[in-house]
């Protein structure tokens, strides 16, 4: 459907510009008959500026209420046009001025109907009806946004399973044999394997019967080694030792088992591997292990062990699921075509992924777009584990909704390993710089897909602030193994040659085979490569060529680690991402690659020594935005700046002491994030040098004994977080310079029991969150001065979650 408003106004606008363009024209030809130096060059600016107006308002007219991204996009390009008339008003002759100023007040009505919503308040709506999806859990894997691969506590425990009591009581029945010590359970992806094991994992009988329970996922590409290590500390309740290697591990478990001799469930979610599971699976009194897989023949064969062929779901249970994605409520709503909706669920075949991604995509759409969706998944083939291809087709019925742009973003989220929680910062990176849209169209896209289940969201406390400047660093996504199939099946329809996407489906040792022989020495055509392997040493790569590269994503699970020499062709390079999934810090050499790279925007680094990194960083004039995550090295680096850098991400750096020289000289940058950084005791005393500053984050540094003074000098900033500070005693009498601060998140700062009286005079202030002990000093404030502020006091909300990865 269209929204009614938007239609009058676009009519109106359409009319407006239909009796402005031609009086416009007229007055071109007029002035090109003049001499050059007397000629009006902004008149002509105006002609080409209406005549695009007029071109987007015939896109406003037929866009739907329900497209949520495209009205954001087009919102943006409206307020563009209506800036650049404003801008040469006083060019315009006074006869078509009126008109102008009519067309301009048109433009703003449509503006303000079409602009997006406030951008955390979104993010938090949609991050509760995804909490509301994951509690009808047959829905397919939702859990998997709040786990990642080798997280070993059970998830919470959802209120409502679609269809899943039989087999909850099936699976019992053999977990309570006792010869029985491994249970299989197999069906196709998508088909609700990891949902009955987390079923299992809350089953009240099952929590008496057994002393322990944990779910661990393995995935395609695991690290056989951490998954033991995070067994170990699971079970045994102490940290681990140092393991030589994976059988060390596996021994030294065993025998642990043995001397406990408790009722221990393990599950291990997501096995691919039959090699992988005789590596994970221990024999030993009272352990029983749960394998979910959609290999059959990966179950060992033997008396102790029972497979189970996990159905699909009936008709019932399937138009419930599909019922709840589509409308939100367990039934077909009075006022839906009731055969449609029935057809379109039917065409999904039991299959839970297919009913929740189909149906949340036509959540909202009118009738034509059910039909159209009915009909193209009839030309599909049946979905069974024998025709993969025709779950694909399935699926792909369900990314219709998209652009040609948005359609490229969905295949970009092939370059991130399946079930992994990645930082959303990465991906909207890519957005913005490859795909050419602008942030708040890019964080659109990404709730939009979330929206529509092709991803999970999950988010940290504080996130919602940060996202209204650009950042989305406490924001993760995640997305099931399927989905990214789909992304991969979509971007592999070309020959390997020619693809605008060169992707590892999952990790190897080296490079693929293939590579080698389709690729040495030849160019190839890839806009985005994303890489996945172990340790690569430099004799390893092909020498290729990416001359059209854009986007580099290096995952590897390594202490040392060679950057591909290939890297030096790629002259366009826009984004890399070095990801270390190992569970120790990598080095890696031949970083002198980088600063050869005048094109690169944006740099992520996980889990490396940061030194001989930031050395080759400093080189690189174009750079906007660095982040570094669970790097150390710090104490190595005599100096490092960088003038251009726009914004500035440090993160679970546990060695960072002693800030480097000259780290604060980066006039340009609007965002500096320092978080979870645990031995930093003070900030560079020229702090204030950071002029540009509108978003601060020092939160979780609890070390931290004050602030500098020269954060007065801060005189941009807007946003500023201290949470969990916890060593801070005070702040300085200079905080009230901050003459433009308006958020203030200060939650957890429990030795902070005073306020300097200069906050008195932050004017602009609007929006305090903080504890019950300094939130009544505020409400003093704003009683007395400030009386526009929000003062939210909240509970202490200690977590762990960022061990998940």
């Amino acid at each position: 459907m269209e929204s009614f408003n938007s239609k009058v106004l676009c009519t109106r606008a359409d009319a407006l510009l239909k009796s402005l363009i031609p009086a416009v024209q007229q007055l071109c030809v007029s002035d090109l008959q003049l001499p050059k130096d007397q000629q009006n060059p902004p008149i002509h600016q105006f002609v080409s500026t209406l005549i695009r107006a007029a071109e987007l308002v015939k896109f406003c007219e037929s866009i739907s209420a329900f497209n949520v991204f495209r009205r954001c996009s087009y919102a943006s390009q409206i307020l563009k046009l209506e800036e650049e008339i404003d801008g040469i008003m006083n060019s315009i002759p006074a006869h078509v001025e009126s008109d102008a100023r009519n067309l301009m007040a048109a433009l703003k009505d449509l503006y303000k109907e079409l602009k997006p919503p406030d951008l955390s308040r979104t993010l938090n709506t949609m991050i509760q009806q995804q909490m509301s999806l994951g509690n009808l859990c047959r829905s397919t894997e939702m859990e998997e946004a709040n786990k990642c691969s080798y997280l070993s506590n059970v998830p919470v425990k959802s209120r409502f399973y679609a269809g899943l009591e039989k087999p909850v009581g099936d699976l019992k029945e053999l977990l309570f044999q006792s010869e029985v010590s491994v249970v299989g359970v197999h069906c196709m992806g998508g088909g609700g394997k990891t949902t009955l094991a987390l079923a299992i994992c809350n089953d009240p009988h099952i929590k008496d019967y057994f002393e322990n329970v944990h779910f661990i996922t393995v995935s395609q590409s695991p690290n056989l080694k951490v998954i033991i290590e995070t067994m170990w500390e699971k079970i045994v309740g102490r940290k681990k030792p140092e393991f030589q290697n994976v059988e060390d591990a596996r021994i030294q478990l065993n025998q642990q088992l043995f001397s406990q001799s408790k009722r221990i469930l393990m599950i291990l979610d997501d096995v691919w591997s039959r090699a992988h599971l005789e590596e994970l699976l221990i024999e030993a009194p009272g352990y029983k292990t749960v394998i979910t897989t959609r290999d059959s023949s990966i179950v060992p064969q033997n008396s102790s062990t029972r497979l189970y062929q996990l159905p699909l779901l009936g008709h019932e249970d399937a138009l419930s699921l599909f019922c709840f994605s589509a409308f939100g409520q367990t039934s077909i709503p009075s006022n839906a075509h009731a055969n449609l909706v029935m057809e379109v669920q039917a065409e999904c075949k039991g299959l839970p992924l297919a009913l929740k991604v189909i149906g949340s995509s036509l959540n909202g759409e009118p009738y034509v777009t059910w039909s159209n969706a009915k009909n193209k998944l009839s030309l599909g083939e049946s979905i069974s584990s024998d025709h993969e291809e025709g779950l694909f087709r399935c699926l792909e019925t369900s990314i219709n909704f998209l652009d040609d742009v948005g359609r490229e973003c969905f295949l970009d989220l092939a370059l991130f390993p399946e079930n992994k929680k990645t930082c959303a910062n990465a991906l909207l990176d890519i957005w913005v710089y490859v795909r050419k849209l602008e942030w708040q169209d890019a964080f659109m896209m990404l709730v939009e897909f979330a929206r529509k289940s092709l991803l999970n969201l999950v988010s940290s406390p504080g996130s919602q602030a940060t996202i209204s400047y650009g950042n989305a660093s406490e924001l993760y996504f995640s997305q099931h193994d399927v989905m990214r199939d789909l992304a991969i099946y979509l971007g592999n329809q070309d020959s390997i040659v020619h693809r605008k996407r060169l992707f590892m489906p999952r990790k190897e040792l080296s490079l693929p085979g293939e590579w080698g022989e389709m690729l040495n020495d030849r160019p190839f055509n890839a806009q985005v490569v994303s890489i996945h392997t172990g340790s690569m040493v430099e004799s390893q790569w092909y020498k290729m060529d990416f001359p059209e590269a854009e986007v580099l994503v290096l995952h590897f699970s390594a202490s040392k680690y060679f950057l591909p020499p290939f890297v030096k062709t790629m002259k366009k390079l826009k984004f890399v991402m070095l990801c270390n999934l190992n569970s120790k810090r990598a080095t890696v050499e031949g970083l002198d690659a980088l600063s050869s790279l005048t094109q690169l925007r944006s740099v992520r680094l996980e889990k490396l020594e940061a030194p001989t990194v930031l050395e080759q960083i400093k080189a690189i004039q174009k750079l906007d935005k660095l982040s570094l995550c669970l790097c150390q090295g710090f104490g190595n680096i005599s100096t490092f700046s960088n003038t251009n850098l726009q914004e500035f991400n440090l993160d679970h750096c546990s060695d960072l002491e002693e800030w480097p020289a000259e780290i604060c000289c980066m006039p340009s940058a609007q965002v500096w994030s320092i978080t979870n950084c645990h031995l930093v005791e003070k900030l560079p005393c020229d702090l204030g040098n950071l002029s540009s500053l509108r978003m601060l984050r020092l939160s979780a540094l609890p070390a931290l004994k004050e602030f500098p003074a020269s954060i007065g000098k801060l005189g941009q900033l807007e946003f500023l977080d201290i949470s969990v500070c916890e060593g801070l005693k005070e702040l300085p009498e200079e905080i009230g310079q901050l003459k433009q601060l308006k958020e203030f998140d200060m939650r957890e700062c429990s030795r902070l029991r005073r306020l300097p009286r200069s906050v008195c005079e932050l004017s602009s202030l609007k929006y305090v969150i903080c504890d019950e002990k300094i939130g009544h000093l505020w409400l003093q404030v704003k009683a007395s001065f400030i009386p526009d502020l929000r003062v939210e006091i909240v509970e202490p909300q200690f977590t762990l979650d960022w061990l998940d990865d």
